[in-house]
């Protein structure tokens, strides 16, 4: 039986862990059950989307919902411009993605959220999340909510064989 990691201390191979670890890890697929859980026990993330002048990463902080994730952002007129069909009910798609990686004991988990942009723009839609620690880190910048009811989520966690 052959063995088909990469040797690494060959040129192409893995970097040995570092040290006090040892061992290959394991690529563990998440349900969405447990991306959900992990999702909610972090706060900061990224939303992903193709902007006017091409894919962005932008880090924002945010909260589990009934199931969906609402961001607080920090620039409505950025995300107006980006993040706006101009069409009713028409919404852009985005990505949400988090993680919690430990590099030095080569172990964590990502995960990545799919499903539309829908801005909070009424007051009954921004009021729940007014105290929740979304607010903008920036003094002066007005606060501005954004839901995404996910449509995929997909995880790993990578841990020790």
């Amino acid at each position: 039986m052959s063995d088909d990691r990469a040797d690494p201390s060959s040129p192409g191979g893995s970097p040995s862990p570092g040290p006090g670890v040892s061992g290959w890890r394991v690529l563990e697929p998440l349900g969405d059950d447990d991306c959900m859980e992990l999702l909610a026990s972090a706060r900061l993330g990224r939303l992903i989307y193709i902007s006017r002048y091409g894919p962005t990463a932008l880090p924002v902080t945010y909260t589990i919902d009934e199931g969906s994730v609402v961001m607080g952002t920090w620039d409505p007129v950025l995300f107006d411009e980006d993040l706006r069909t101009g069409i009713e009910q028409a919404e852009y798609q985005v990505a949400v993605q988090a993680d919690h990686i430990d590099v030095e004991a080569r172990e964590g988990w990502f995960l990545l959220l799919r499903g539309a942009a829908h801005h909070l723009d009424t007051e009954a839609e921004r009021e729940p999340f007014v105290d929740a620690g979304l607010e903008p880190w920036i003094e002066g910048i007005p606060a501005h909510y954004i839901r995404v009811n996910p449509t995929s989520i997909r995880g790993n966690r990578i841990r020790p064989e």
